[in-house]
């Protein structure tokens, strides 16, 4: 079933599906444990993410700029994972692989949103690490709090904005051949590329988004980087350098587990011809694990961390004992 709309300019039939398909893996025998494999994955991510959020609202030690750029990183993991997997498991645990046109640009718009909003908030932490290692004594003036909850909302801005419009551009499209979609969710690329009319305003869009939010993000970092190794080297005592780039390694972790995958996968299929299936698995591990390990990498990585919750712990074993006795008092 479609719906066909007469365009009056171009003289030609508009074809807007009213469903696509999902293909996924083609030919993979027991593709099903793989995304049983995914379920336990975003079921820890979920754990994970939560946990962190919750440590950094309730630790009021954790209250600053810094911590205001790891919680909108941990919600863009957790939005990314529940965009992506609850929906990848029905369609193919439970043979759903029919979506809908409208349901398919919204799973295009959330996940390609929740990535961004990660690419972003990790530009923001190089931001934090560039001023609290170069400029010391201005780290407090600089990375205000407000002056992060600008940053995260201009992120936040800038992400809705330019995915929109990525997204919106489908909409133009005419799709009268194939509605098979060659991935594991609603790709852009995979379902810009079925179109029968010109589609090069989608790959010109794509093509600008791929270089705003991932290869600048990367480009400023490393630029970044490079200036804190240049502050690092001036100082003259060992202890005091290896305890400026202890703060450093977290988020050198998290920019690694995000980009590198990211990068290598876009590169490999802009060179060369990759198998479907192969790029569903790159892709989808690349997707996922990033959320997975963020969570870890902060909590075992980050001293303040530790810290806070080992306090946080220790407060609530001292308010159960509290209303232990307060029971018993009662009772007697």
């Amino acid at each position: 079933m479609t719906s066909v709309q007469s365009d009056s300019f171009a003289n030609v039939t508009f074809i807007r599906p009213a469903t696509f398909f999902i293909n996924g893996f083609s030919n993979v025998p027991h593709a099903k444990y793989y995304y049983v494999f995914l379920c336990f994955m975003y079921a820890v991510t979920v754990l994970g993410n939560s946990f962190i959020m919750c440590t950094i609202y309730l630790a009021r030690s954790l209250h600053t700029a810094k911590y205001i750029a790891i919680f909108n990183l941990a919600l863009s993991d957790l939005g990314e994972s529940s965009a992506l997997i609850p929906k990848l498991i029905d369609m193919f645990l439970f043979e759903n692989q029919d979506i809908s046109y409208e349901a398919c640009l919204a799973n295009m718009f959330f996940v390609f949103h929740f990535m961004t909003l990660q690419s972003l908030t990790l530009l923001a932490l190089a931001f934090d690490r560039l001023i609290a290692i170069c400029f010391p004594l201005r780290y407090h003036a600089i990375v205000t709090k407000t002056a992060m909850f600008l940053i995260v909302g201009f992120i936040w801005i800038l992400s809705i904005a330019l995915n929109v419009s990525l997204v919106g551009l489908i909409t133009r499209l005419s799709f009268c051949r194939s509605t098979v979609v060659n991935s594991y969710y609603c790709d852009h690329g995979p379902i810009y590329r079925l179109a029968c009319n010109d589609n090069s305003m989608n790959s010109i869009m794509a093509f600008v988004c791929f270089a705003l939010l991932v290869c600048t993000p990367v480009i400023i970092i490393t630029i970044t980087y490079f200036c804190i190794a240049v502050a690092l080297l001036k100082i003259a005592h060992g202890a005091q350098r290896i305890k400026a780039m202890k703060t450093c390694t977290s988020h050198l972790m998290l920019v690694a587990i995000f980009f590198l995958p990211f990068l290598s996968v876009n590169i490999a299929a802009s060179t060369t011809s990759i198998h479907p299936n192969a790029r569903i698995i790159n892709n989808s591990l690349t997707q996922t694990i990033p959320p997975l390990l963020n969570p870890v990498v902060y909590t075992l990585k980050t001293e303040e961390v530790m810290q806070s919750i080992k306090k946080l712990y220790k407060r609530s074993k001292v308010n159960t004992k509290i209303e232990r006795n307060m029971k018993c008092s009662r009772g007697n």
